[in-house]
């Protein structure tokens, strides 16, 4: 193996090396990723960017391979490119498992997310409806009040109607007594009427008639 193969050998299995342990590192990253979405989206960015670079180390790796004028060494680089296929191959395994566990925890996320959105909608509409109603009672109570008012209003202005009527019942009644003329045996006679209004007011015979 010429010298200058040989550093370009050992190159490319330094960067072969370097380039597995950063997807490895990026896969874990994936594993532990809860969210968002997003940043699961720059993680496998980057998981594709590794694998494009390690794969092109590879393919350096196994044409410098082909291009060894001993058959043994050539073997054994193509050898060591087998392997680090394999083990590129182990990692998108592992990459496409890592992406089935952080996109399952992405979703249970949100679902939970959405439930205590619901929860919280349960929430406001009982607020709302509990509001309603107590607004419902308090006009309720408001509108009894109101009647009950108007009731008492009205019982108010029939008692005053009631007292006036009585009262000029009595004025007409004694207004009568004290006009009235004395009949033949010395008493006084109400005047033509006076007895017809008595009679309409029968609540007022216990009162004397004459004097």
């Amino acid at each position: 193996m010429a010298a200058s193969q040989d550093v370009h050998v050992r190159i490319c299995n330094q960067e072969i090396i370097k380039f597995d342990l950063e997807v490895k590192a990026l896969i874990q990253d994936i594993r532990d990723c809860s969210g968002p979405l997003s940043a699961l989206t720059e993680l496998n960015t980057k998981v594709k960017e590794k694998f494009q670079q390690l794969r092109h180390r590879i393919q350096e790796l196994e044409q410098s391979a082909k291009e060894q004028d001993k058959e043994s060494e050539k073997q054994a680089l193509l050898q060591e490119v087998e392997n680090h296929k394999k083990q590129m191959l182990s990692n998108q395994t592992s990459w496409r498992k890592a992406n089935l566990t952080c996109k399952i925890a992405i979703d249970n996320l949100e679902k939970a997310e959405l439930l205590q959105g619901g929860d919280l909608l349960r929430q406001r509409k009982t607020t709302k409806e509990s509001l309603a109603q107590t607004s419902s009672a308090i006009t309720e109570s408001l509108m009894g009040i109101s009647r009950m008012m108007s009731q008492q209003v009205q019982q108010s202005e029939e008692a005053m109607q009631t007292l006036v009527h009585s009262r000029i019942v009595l004025h007409v009644f004694f207004g009568y007594t004290l006009l009235g003329t004395k009949d033949r045996r010395g008493g006084f006679s109400l005047p033509c009427g006076a007895h017809s209004l008595l009679e309409t007011e029968p609540e007022l015979d216990s009162y004397p008639r004459g004097w």
